[in-house]
């Protein structure tokens, strides 16, 4: 049955539509942290962020089965949902953030986030990191993965990611030095082409680069030299926003970040297609003058409510504290195991999104044996993955209800692992 629908896939998706791991796993039903498969098989799941709060949680359940009995349509119509939503959404960051519009996808709210900071500066220069994600349209594709496949706009510039194990020239410096003084190295580069800097796009923990260990105060100066540039800051909260980093509601406000844009996706309804960029009143005002934007769908009443559950759950059942908690446990059952693993060359995470690189003596990346790790896992019916520039770094993200006896599970199974396979680079 597998190879069958494997099959239609290829036929009616187009080739080389991606799955997960050499041997895809058949889903069809998912119940907090876990996920069963067509054979009745339980899956563990340590990687999506999509069921923020949990695989079918039966309040946003409720919330999107209520409201579709009653309504739904666009925004051009009035319905007080979108603004009840907003109201408690805008409320939880700085106070600068006092407009959003909604759409259905990150990649949405970022394409929207750089014409926003156009608009804004005058300027049309990006800065990204040269290991990022940040979405699949036209415009925000260019600033990720995709690059390598497509022609890249000369308005854009990549600096080297934070790594805790840089190669450089410049090894004197600290990883807060180096990173500025690339991010200034674009920012002359882009006024030189007569571009100019109207933007520096950054998830501020650095997720997809790997969430590599930073010193408080990390980005202080950079975002100095882009403001100083005439540039704005875009937060793509799309990873650690809702809480997953367990100290803050925000990956920006763990970091002491106060960004003029923000946006946020995937976990915002538990799976329903929500997202939203936010920022001040007046770069929205200058915004609304200049296009005249409209989402069909973003924002519509099925979607504001199971967004507002969202929250709902998140506030009721504590699930900040509890990715706090459960994070700080998690990675220190990995710190175990990389007493008995010398591959593990270093764990790190924030909250409830954490994991470990590795590398061989020769502190070379291990790409090849952090992939095996993941499907070897995955034969244990534990899901995760890889992320960073090298892909040597387990990726472990799951829903915010994951628990202490989740993370022994993992941990049992992983020192299992680990110990069944030989190191590879």
């Amino acid at each position: 049955m597998k190879e069958k629908l494997i099959e239609r896939r290829r036929k009616l998706l187009g080739p080389n539509f991606s799955t997960f791991y050499k041997n895809p796993v058949h889903i069809v039903r998912g119940n907090g942290v876990w996920l069963w498969d067509a054979n009745g098989e339980k899956y563990l799941d340590c990687y999506n962020n999509v069921p923020h709060v949990g695989h079918c949680h039966p309040e946003v359940v409720k919330a999107i089965a209520d409201q579709a009995k009653k309504l739904n349509t666009h925004t051009r119509y009035l319905h007080e949902g979108i603004l009840d939503y907003l109201d408690r959404l805008l409320a939880k960051h700085h106070k600068a953030i006092g407009s959003a519009i909604m759409v259905c996808s990150g990649s949405e709210a970022n394409d929207i986030a750089l014409r926003m900071a156009e608009v804004k500066t005058g300027n049309r220069g990006v800065i990204v990191t040269d290991a990022t994600y940040h979405g699949n349209t036209s415009a925000v594709s260019q600033l990720g993965y995709d690059r390598n496949i497509q022609s890249v706009g000369n308005h854009i510039r990549y600096v080297r990611a934070p790594d805790n194990f840089r190669e450089s020239t410049e090894t004197d410096l600290s990883e807060s030095e180096y990173f500025k003084n690339n991010v200034c190295a674009a920012i002359n580069s882009l006024q030189e082409a007569g571009h100019g800097v109207s933007a520096l796009l950054i998830c501020s923990v650095f997720f997809n680069e790997g969430f590599p260990n930073l010193e408080n105060g990390f980005l202080d100066a950079t975002i100095e030299c882009i403001r100083d540039a005439g540039g704005v800051v875009i937060s793509d909260e799309v990873q650690p926003g809702f809480g997953r980093v367990g100290t803050n509601w925000w990956g920006y406000q763990k970091v002491g970040l106060e960004p003029e844009i923000v946006t946020m996706g995937k976990p915002m309804a538990n799976g329903h297609p929500v997202a939203c960029v936010a920022t001040s009143s007046e770069i929205m005002e200058l915004f609304r003058q200049n296009y005249s934007y409209f989402n069909t769908f973003g924002g519509n009443p099925v979607s504001c409510a199971a967004a507002s559950a969202t929250l709902d759950v998140i506030e009721n059942e504590d699930l900040i504290r509890n990715a706090l908690l459960v994070g700080k446990y998690a990675r220190e059952g990995l710190e175990e195991l990389k007493k008995e693993f010398p591959q593990i060359k270093q764990v790190r995470g924030s909250g409830l999104f954490f994991g470990a690189e590795m590398r061989g003596d020769d502190n070379k990346p291990l790409s090849k044996f952090a992939l095996k790790i993941v499907e070897k896992m995955r034969e244990k019916k534990i899901l995760l993955s890889v992320l960073g520039k090298n892909r040597n770094t387990l990726k472990i993200r799951p829903p915010m209800v994951f628990s202490k006896n989740n993370v022994d599970y993992l941990i049992e199974n992983l020192r299992d692992v680990m110990k069944e396979n030989e190191c590879e680079n």
